[in-house]
């Protein structure tokens, strides 16, 4: 007897909102067809009950991924005393392997 659950949910038939609907539909997921259909397949239970249970919570899982906005990077700059000590490392290091030279050179 296989107790494997197939899920599958239509995401343009579904009642989410609009921005929802568009963000999972342009992730890069191969559980999601060109047709907007999610498919999951559970089969980590020995019991179709908990195999179904799993495939929702994977599906909840994934919507609620979806439903957080990503947040926007602020581009920053780096302070004057953190260039000051990357150069202070890199003048440190050179003088390090200068002196890994032979005498002669």
């Amino acid at each position: 007897m296989s107790s494997a659950a197939h899920l599958r949910f239509d995401i343009a038939a579904s009642s989410l909102p609009d921005d929802i609907k568009t963000r999972l539909m342009t992730m890069a997921d191969q559980r999601i067809t060109e047709g907007g259909v999610v498919v999951i397949k559970a089969q980590t239970h020995r019991s179709l009950p908990r195999n179904q249970a799993d495939a929702l919570a994977r599906l909840q899982a994934l919507v609620d991924e979806v439903a957080q906005p990503e947040v926007l990077r602020k581009a920053t700059r780096p302070s004057r005393a953190a260039k000051r000590r990357r150069l202070e490392g890199k003048a440190h290091r050179g003088a390090i392997k200068a002196g890994r030279q032979r005498v002669g050179d």
